[in-house]
């Protein structure tokens, strides 16, 4: 398989929907066009009727596996227990693993998969761009275009929030992996700890983010950790800043590993920012185990420090640790300067939880038909009592009682409107994300390196990555 091209700007603008997400009645995206298909499955079909509109045949065995991270595995039991109850001449079995990668891969490759639906996330995830490359990845667009759960005269792919088809799409006319849920990325912290113990207010310029930090080390606590484990999860609080204080154009150049793209102004600034945490040693270390983010998440709950970078997934994940009255709230970017380029609020909020299923899997039917119950009312209110994730069917939540993290989550969404950006690179690349970007990060949170040199040794490896004519690149048309 060639490039594979991607309208960038053309993602962007429908993207930036995903600020109306919260509101009903937003129109679905078209990335993940229709026509298309796998064709690729080895599970005789069954036959389509209006009860199955995939044509599942209904007594082909189904195997399920689920990453065992901070959204556990409960939300797809449920699931799966709901196929097994519509299918019941099937044996729909579910299993949960940390490492996907590792024990699903290898099956792949040799064109026999053990699973049917994959939830390919995590530290040890498949690299997505190559399965796509490699052909290796059902096509999503029957599901879509087939009725949703609920509703027969409404697709699937109108039923769901428009950001979460992009990404799927890899410039084709297919779509071959979907989210189940939005990830809401920037500063969480304890409001209670915030605006009671530090009486103090979220910082929205980062002249108030050091202040703030500054009373925090005054009473013997930190301002910010991160695990030492994944330093990587730095990058969920810089992302947005690059676009912030240099504009869009200056993530689009780190996606498509442009020359110099990681060497621009804005983003020498923002690792000059988080340089002055670490030499004023704002920042608490440590955690370096593989576990390293639930320990620091830990330390987080327990008041050792004011802020961590994550994901909307610390709530449910940090749930048994986190007191009454904690307060877990979601904070934006703070503003660099006057002259950003993008407003504070600026935020970082792509589809999470990916879900594919194999090319060659023994039920391609019966894998997608897995989706599009997931993507039903009753599945989706169920993530969300479950895992405190904001699911992909519109409205779904709408009128329930939001815990605090997924509120604020929900506020910062809308507060951004059109400002929210992505990283394509961590998709396209992820290695290069895993790998790559993390080890720099650890060696910069530590002091070892300094802003310039880190921007330096990113650069390096963007450029090893685009030079390697092995792996296959996301061009821009």
């Amino acid at each position: 398989m060639g490039p594979i091209n991607v309208n960038r700007r053309d993602v962007l603008r429908r993207t930036a929907a995903a600020g109306l997400l919260a509101v009903p009645g937003v129109g679905a995206l078209s990335s993940c066009a229709s026509g298309g298909g796998s064709g690729e499955d080895k599970a005789e079909k069954g036959t389509k009727s209006a009860k199955n509109p995939l044509g599942v045949k209904e007594d082909a065995a189904l195997a399920v596996y689920i990453f065992n991270g901070g959204y556990k595995d409960k939300y797809a039991q449920f699931v799966t227990d709901k196929y097994q109850k519509a299918y019941p001449r099937s044996k729909a079995v579910q299993k949960k693993t940390e490492k996907i990668a590792t024990q699903l891969q290898p099956k792949i490759v040799r064109g026999n998969p053990s699973a049917d639906v994959i939830n390919n996330s995590g530290a040890d995830d498949m690299n997505i761009g190559k399965l796509v490359a490699n052909k290796q990845v059902a096509d999503f667009t029957e599901m879509l275009d087939a009725p949703s759960w609920d509703d027969p005269k409404v697709t699937v792919r109108d039923s769901l929030y428009p950001a979460m088809q992009p990404m799927g799409a890899f410039g084709t006319k297919g779509c071959y992996q979907l989210n189940i849920a939005m990830t809401v990325y920037g500063n969480w912290y304890s409001r209670r700890m915030l605006e009671e113990t530090l009486e103090s207010q979220y910082p929205k310029t980062w002249d108030e983010m050091v202040e703030v930090c500054k009373k925090a080390k005054a009473k013997g606590v930190h301002g910010w950790s991160y695990p030492g484990g994944h330093p990587r999860y730095m990058l969920f609080s810089m992302y947005a800043m690059f676009a912030q204080a240099g504009g869009r154009q200056v993530v689009e150049a780190m996606d498509y590993l442009e020359p110099n793209a990681w060497k621009h102004d804005a983003v020498k600034s923002v690792f000059e920012a988080f340089e002055e945490l670490v030499a004023k040693k704002y920042v608490l270390t440590g955690f370096d185990g593989p576990q390293g983010h639930t320990e620091m998440q830990t330390a987080w709950t327990k008041g050792k420090c004011v802020f961590v970078p994550n994901g909307s997934w610390v709530e449910n994940e940090a749930k048994d640790t986190t007191p009454q009255g904690f307060g877990m709230t979601v904070g934006a970017t703070p503003s660099l300067s006057k002259s950003d380029a993008l407003p504070f609020g600026t935020l970082y909020a792509p589809p999470g939880e990916p879900f594919i299923v194999p090319a060659k899997a023994a039920n391609v039917q019966g894998g997608l038909e897995w989706m599009r119950m997931m993507y039903s009312k009753e599945a989706s209110v169920n993530l969300f009592k479950e895992t405190g994730g904001i699911p992909a069917l519109k409205g779904a939540i709408d009128g329930l009682s939001l815990p605090p993290g997924t509120d604020s989550a929900q506020k910062a969404i809308t507060a951004a409107g059109d400002n929210i950006v992505i990283p394509f690179f961590k998709e396209w690349y992820s290695e290069l994300f895993d790998e790559d970007f993390n080890k720099v990060m650890g060696r910069f949170m530590m002091g070892d390196l300094s802003a310039k040199q880190a921007v330096d040794e990113m650069q390096k490896a963007s450029d090893r990555v685009a030079g390697d004519p092995d792996i296959t690149k996301v061009e821009k048309v």
